[in-house]
C-alpha cells in the first residue's frame, strides 16, 4: 500500500491547470500500459472532470461536450465508465458525480470527505479504515469486494 497522502481538498490547489495536465499525462501512460486507447473524447471527459476540482455529474460533462460540438450522451457514459474502471476517476454515489483520482494506477478503496455546502472533496488514504472494515467483515464471514466511504461535513472554508 502506498504512503499516506496529505489530506487536502481538491479545490484548494492554486495551480488547477497543472493538476489537469498531470492527470492527462498519467492517464495517457496508464492507457498505454493497459493497452487502452486514450481517445479524444476520453481525454476531454477526464479533462472536464479534473478542471472542476469538485465532483461533476455526467449531465454537466455532457453540457460541456455539447458546447464543444459533441452531443452523444452514451459516449459520455462509456468514457466515464472506462475511466472509472481504469482507476482514473471515482464515482461519488451520494452526489451522483465523478472526481479525478489522486492515486491513478494504484489499487485502493475510495474514502472521501465531502463538503455538504460547497461540494469540495478530499480523497484520503487510510489503511486503518480498510483494516477495520476487513476485520469486522471477516468476523461475520463476509468477504468485501470493494468499499467506498463518503463522509459528509464542512470543509475548512465553509466551517470557518
Amino acid at each position: 500500500m502506498s504512503a499516506k497522502l496529505p489530506i487536502s481538498f481538491h479545490c484548494q490547489n492554486a495551480d488547477h491547470q497543472r493538476c489537469v495536465n498531470d492527470a492527462l499525462a498519467q492517464a495517457e501512460m496508464l492507457c498505454r500500459q493497459q493497452k487502452q486507447r486514450f481517445t479524444a473524447i476520453r481525454q476531454r471527459v477526464l479533462e472536464l472532470v479534473w478542471q472542476q476540482h469538485k465532483p461533476i455529474g455526467a449531465y454537466e460533462v455532457l453540457e460541456h461536450l455539447q458546447a464543444d460540438g459533441r452531443t452523444a450522451p452514451p459516449t459520455v457514459y462509456r468514457a466515464l465508465d472506462l475511466l472509472q474502471k481504469m482507476g482514473l476517476v471515482h464515482r461519488i454515489a451520494s452526489l451522483n458525480a465523478y472526481v479525478g483520482c489522486v492515486q491513478p494506477g494504484e489499487s485502493h478503496d475510495g474514502h472521501f470527505l465531502i463538503c455538504k455546502s460547497c461540494h469540495a472533496l478530499a480523497e484520503i488514504n487510510a489503511p486503518e479504515i480498510n483494516a477495520a472494515i476487513m476485520q469486522s467483515a471477516s468476523d461475520i464471514g463476509f468477504q468485501p469486494v470493494r468499499q467506498t466511504i463518503e463522509v459528509m461535513g464542512l470543509c475548512p472554508e465553509c466551517s470557518g
